[in-house]
């Protein structure tokens, strides 16, 4: 029930919809119920018509039953004796019709009422989810699966608009029409349908057994789907090694085992779900031929209270209530799924983010003085990755970071933006924690350019413009020129306003870079991370992205991981690091000296 009415608080502002969709649903069942009752005047007319009394007096006004039914008896005999009973079967058809018309068009008013709900709560819950992927903190992405995280955003999202969005109209109109059609039933045979209300906690009870174990198997499934969606986003990326490897028949098996198990565990709660439905007619039907085997033996016994037209409308009554509570079993049945999903969905929304803003943060938009790591330890989990970092970064200086894999070099560039927080130790920018700073403020100082280019599917102009507002065609040119990359944007199809495919796939890998360097450019900030940004690059590559970072690099504070040493050698300061541990630190010339790891590294590399 706390996921459901979690879901349902997605709906807000309540007023926009509930009023009058509670108004009209009053009117739609008040209107259902008269089309109904008017099956008993229209028997009598047709088969009874010479014993019906005119009432010479029309009864005062009372908003009852009663009256509205002696209102209609009055002016339908009154045809029937004036022009004969066809007039009076004309004027019950025309009734039928119109009190028909009305209670559809409520229906339908209704559901316009509960799709505008609807799509307001999709929109609602989606926005809510990318709002807080965008606002988690780097790790949680490295800690879960990208196939889980994109089937809650595409599956759950979609179950939950099958199995609670969908179902809205019946859990909230369905018992409006039980309410109405079980008070008429209880104003024409109190005795009779009391018996009947007490059969039914039966059908309710073999109902929600069967539902219970709908959400467990939905929750089982669901989680299958993430394995599967893994699987084809991992294909999909990786689908160059599968070909390289002749991996096809490898990774289709482990598919086919993950699909197997999601089809059985598929099968098992569709069988239980379709087990509702059926199971609910024939508890009704049971139901049912109960009420007419004891209206029959109040019947013999002369207690029964009700003509036979009347008890035709009553059975009618009955099978009215029947139909929604039929309906709200199906539904129950879906909701299920839909509230595994929506607490898979809450199990995102309610993640805390671990990098937090403090209680009153300062301001920051300019960097002054330097960047100071004083004893940082951090650890991922219970693995240690840097231990007792201290090292001083002076503005304007540029710092390399050096080492084998797995030193750490990445973690302490991640560390500055807070992408990660420090376990122990604190890292100050400008003599203050960087704990202390807006985070948006901090973030702002930095351009980062990493070893894979992170590009979007969009224009040339957009993905050098990312983030930013206001910026214009000379500006974003002007930073191309410094990336030396407005050559080979000029030589696109439309230029600037060229799509560059899903990350930047119809670029080369020289060109990728370049243009993240540009993005770096524009935004100009005061301090650089460059993450191994010309790793990947051939030689020719290299030379141009090597060409505009050191562009980029002029006058700025920077941060430099490289395993290519021969592009660090004018460093102001190279740290060397080792299983997370400063190790070495100075100039080329004095770590060359040394005859330590730096040297080491420089042989393996036949510079010298």
């Amino acid at each position: 029930m706390n996921t459901f009415l979690r879901l349902l608080a997605f709906a807000r502002p309540f007023h926009k919809f509930w009023p009058r969709y509670l108004i009209i649903s009053i009117f739609s069942v008040i209107f259902g119920i008269a089309n109904y009752a008017l099956i008993g005047p229209l028997l009598k007319v047709l088969f009874e018509a010479d014993t019906m009394v005119l009432e010479t007096t029309l009864p005062p006004f009372a908003l009852s039953a009663d009256y509205f039914k002696a209102i209609f008896n009055h002016y339908l005999v009154g045809f029937i004796k004036e022009s004969g009973p066809l007039t009076g079967l004309v004027y019950v058809c025309v009734v039928l019709i119109v009190t028909s018309m009305v209670s559809n068009l409520m229906r339908y008013l209704s559901q316009r009422i509960l799709v505008s709900m609807r799509t307001h709560i999709m929109r609602n819950i989606r926005n809510a989810l990318f709002e807080k992927i965008t606002k988690l903190h780097v790790g949680y992405f490295n800690a879960h699966r990208k196939g889980d995280i994109l089937s809650s955003i595409s599956n759950d999202v979609t179950e939950v608009q099958n199995g609670v969005a969908n179902s809205f109209h019946i859990l909230f109109r369905d018992p409006l029409l039980i309410i109405g059609f079980l008070s008429m039933l209880l104003y024409m045979s109190p005795q009779l349908t009391i018996v009947t209300l007490l059969t039914l906690p039966v059908s309710a009870l073999v109902i929600g057994r069967i539902t219970r174990k709908l959400k467990r198997g939905a929750k089982d499934t669901q989680s299958m789907m993430g394995r599967i969606v893994s699987h084809f986003e991992e294909a999909i990326s990786g689908i160059r090694i599968i070909k390289a490897f002749n991996a096809q028949r490898f990774v289709n098996e482990n598919f086919h085992v993950s699909n197997e198990s999601h089809r059985r565990i598929s099968k098992r709660m569709f069988n239980k779900q379709e087990l509702a439905s059926p199971m609910s007619e024939f508890l009704g039907i049971t139901v049912a031929a109960s009420v007419i085997f004891y209206a029959g033996y109040l019947q013999t016994k002369g207690q029964l209270g009700m003509e036979w037209s009347s008890f035709v409308v009553y059975i009618g009554f009955y099978w009215r209530v029947l139909e929604p509570s039929k309906a709200i079993s199906n539904a129950f049945a879906n909701l299920q799924r839909g509230l595994a999903s929506g607490e898979r969905l809450f199990a995102i929304l309610d993640v805390e983010p671990e990098i937090k803003k403090c209680a009153n943060p300062v301001p920051v938009n300019d960097f002054k003085e330097s960047i100071e790591f004083r004893d940082v330890s951090f650890k991922y989990k219970n693995e240690p990755v840097l231990k007792n970092i201290s090292v001083t970064i002076p503005k304007g200086k540029t710092i390399a970071l050096v080492g084998p894999s797995g030193a750490g070099k990445s973690t302490m560039a991640d560390l500055i933006p807070r992408f990660y927080d420090v376990v122990t130790g604190s890292i100050l920018l400008d003599g203050k924690d960087i704990r202390e700073y807006e985070p948006k403020g901090l973030i702002s100082l930095m351009g980062i350019v990493t070893q894979e280019a992170i590009l979007f599917n969009d224009t040339v102009f957009n993905n050098i413009a990312f983030g930013m507002t206001g910026v214009t065609m000379d500006d974003v040119c002007r930073a191309a020129e410094i990336a030396n990359a407005h050559e080979f944007i000029s030589q696109l199809p439309q230029g600037y306003q060229t799509n560059i495919g899903d990350r930047g796939a119809n670029l080369s890998g020289g060109q990728r870079q370049r243009l993240a360097i540009a993005r770096a450019v524009l935004k100009n900030p005061p301090i650089l991370i460059l993450d191994e940004a010309t790793s990947a690059l051939d030689t020719e590559s290299e030379k141009l992205v090597q060409e505009a970072l050191t562009n980029l690099m002029k006058n700025r504070t920077s941060v430099v991981i490289a395993h290519r040493l021969s592009t660090i050698q004018h460093a102001d300061q190279i740290v060397v690091l080792k299983d997370g541990e400063i190790v070495e630190k100075g100039t080329h010339q004095e770590l060359i000296h040394q005859k330590g790891l730096y040297s080491h590294l420089c042989q393996l590399q036949t510079f010298s």
